[in-house]
């Protein structure tokens, strides 16, 4: 590593542990440094000049830019796993009875605890997905759901209470009208077929629309945006933000706004091999950092798994945790196809970055 490399690291890793501008003669207080402050000076307006740092308007002190954050990942960074990670995630893994979804949620819920950063899932796009059935099943006398299945494997869901005189069999009539029309429809073009066939809806069962209500709020959630977010809350914490009223808002805006998250998540570059992580630096005022990998699942599916905070994060502990939670995840869910049930071990040992 050259000493501009081994400066720039050094910068980088002391202002995410201290969220403060870093000069060049903290870098002499804290690291034994074998060189003059003038020279560290001298390496820092080489760094700035080259678009790696940026001096702050408050001190005399450099930040990293963009650049210096991605330059950092992708060549000086370290990679380290908590143990903790290592045992949650086996616990969760030992457990067989469950579906898919809920390892995913697990899995993330663990990484945003153990890393304070928020986690995403992102499913596959609707576009790319078709209607395979709409299934009825009566839980009682009066109370039905719908499960709704696609050529990817997703399956969305609606419960609902049937109103005085209507009844399953009235219902199963209507479900099947659907499975003849709307079988193999794209996703996206559920909700308008489904509103041009309403009058033929309502004449199986006559008078009541609680049906038709609830069969459209299930479509319309179907063809949301396939992303679930764990760990928000983790962001407050974050002095960026806790400090900066305006910009929490603006990234919980982003946040809370399911079509800007999976724009932002889609700008992330793809990783080209199994375990990769992938960078992406968003928001208006490049203030939030994403990581990012990929998850095959059972049924085909390419799940993306993500943690978002400030672009100040420690890239260490969110690469590598994220790392060795997909590729357990790859492992585990490879074993289930191949109906194996050996649990991935805690001390599995990842491949190097």
């Amino acid at each position: 590593m050259t000493r501009r490399d081994t400066i720039l690291k050094l910068i980088v890793e002391h202002f995410i542990k201290t969220a403060q501008p870093v000069g060049s003669q903290t870098l002499l207080d804290e690291y034994d440094l074998q060189c003059s402050s003038a020279t560290i000076r001298n390496e820092m307006n080489a760094l700035e000049k080259d678009g790696f740092l940026e001096k702050t308007h408050t001190s005399s002190g450099r930040v990293p830019s963009s650049s210096g954050y991605r330059y950092y990942v992708e060549h000086l960074r370290d990679e380290r796993v908590d143990s903790r990670v290592k045992f949650a995630l086996a616990s969760v893994l030992e457990k067989r009875a469950q579906s898919v979804e809920e390892v995913i949620q697990k899995s993330c819920e663990i990484l945003s605890s153990m890393t304070n950063l928020a986690s995403v899932v992102l499913g596959p796009k609707v576009s790319e997905e078709r209607l395979v059935s709409i299934q009825i099943i009566p839980l009682s006398a009066t109370t039905a759901t719908a499960v709704f299945v696609t050529d990817q494997g997703y399956v969305e869901n609606k419960t609902f209470v049937l109103e005085q005189g209507t009844s399953v069999d009235d219902v199963q009539k209507a479900v099947t009208l659907l499975n003849e029309r709307l079988k193999g429809t794209p996703i996206v073009d559920l909700v308008p077929k489904m509103e041009a066939m309403r009058p033929a809806i309502t004449d199986y069962v006559v008078g009541q629309d609680v049906v038709y209500q609830a069969l459209m709020e299930a479509f319309l959630r179907f063809a949301g945006e396939r992303l679930n977010l764990y760990g928000k809350d983790k962001l407050f914490e974050q002095p960026e933000f806790a400090e900066d009223a305006k910009k929490l808002r603006k990234v919980l805006g982003l946040l809370d706004d399911p079509k800007a998250l999976r724009e932002a998540l889609a700008d992330v570059p793809s990783g080209k091999q199994e375990g990769d992580v992938d960078f992406h630096i968003a928001g208006d005022d490049d203030e939030l950092a994403i990581v990012s990998a990929k998850v095959n699942v059972p049924g085909g599916q390419s799940t993306s798994i993500s943690l978002v905070g400030p672009t100040r994060m420690d890239y260490d502990q969110a690469v590598g945790m994220l790392r060795y939670v997909t590729e357990t995840l790859e492992q585990y869910f490879r074993q289930l196809e191949g109906g194996s049930e050996e649990c991935p071990s805690p001390n599995k040992t990842n491949k190097p970055s």
